[in-house]
């Protein structure tokens, strides 16, 4: 870290005070983008899809579970991968807890992936999570929303992927896409988000923002070099030695 300035807390309040006006301006343009997302257009879902899920097959529908409104977490796992992406993982932490709150609000949430149903089940196990989580690898659900890609795609380079901006370089893509259902049981696609339009839901990044290193990503390989599985990270030097001297 660099330097910091180190002043008086009247200085302190003074220039807090003034970056406060600046958050209220951020919190203001939030909302009125909050306001265009819900007024986009939608599109109706005629196409059937099935998925393999912790109670059998289901339909889109399915998923719903007597909501209204329903939050697909698009999960980075391909059928021959042995574990699921690191990535995806740092986000179903923050949003494994979040699903009752989400049904007091008439949604439902859950993860979709390609991988089978068992090798599904049995990370889910490994990670202590309890959200439902649904294979697609049966059906075209996530090649038609942009989350996997045929090698075809990849090797010549198509722009698939965060609406054809660009390309992703391997099979599997992370994303969020979210319906609604009427009370005629007709199903609408109302909102897909990719790339850097998935940082605003991991509360973990947020909570780095707060703090003087933030992200603390420079230098590495790429951004995310960092992140592991939570059974992964190693204790930090001080802590191991503290653990091993009781």
């Amino acid at each position: 870290m660099q330097p910091h300035n180190v002043v008086s807390r009247e200085e302190w309040l003074a220039a807090r005070k003034a970056h406060l006006a600046h958050e209220k301006e951020f919190t203001r343009a939030r909302e009125r983008l909050n306001e265009e997302r819900r007024a986009l257009p939608w599109v109706k879902v005629d196409k059937d899809y099935v998925f393999d899920g912790p109670r059998g097959k289901a339909s889109l529908a399915d998923l719903f579970k007597g909501q209204s409104q329903l939050v697909v977490q698009h999960f980075m796992f391909a059928p021959d991968w042995d574990a699921a992406c690191e990535s995806c993982s740092f986000w179903a932490d923050g949003f494994e807890r979040m699903i009752p709150h989400l049904a007091a609000r008439d949604t439902a949430m859950v993860a979709v992936s390609r991988a089978p149903l068992a090798k599904l089940e049995a990370f889910k196990r490994r990670m202590g999570w309890t959200f439902d989580w649904f294979s697609s690898g049966g059906s075209d659900f996530n090649y038609d929303f942009a989350v996997s890609f045929t090698s075809d795609e990849i090797k010549d380079g198509h722009q698939r992927y965060n609406f054809g901006t660009s390309g992703f370089g391997g099979e599997e893509a992370p994303g969020i896409s979210v319906f609604y259902r009427d009370g005629q049981g007709a199903i609408f696609h109302t909102y897909s988000c990719f790339a850097r339009g998935l940082d605003m839901m991991n509360a973990a990044y947020h909570y780095l923002d707060l703090t003087p290193l933030g992200r603390h990503e420079e230098g590495l390989p790429y951004p995310m070099d960092w992140v592991r599985l939570r059974d992964q990270y190693q204790p930090a030097p001080d802590q191991a030695s503290c653990c091993r001297s009781q």
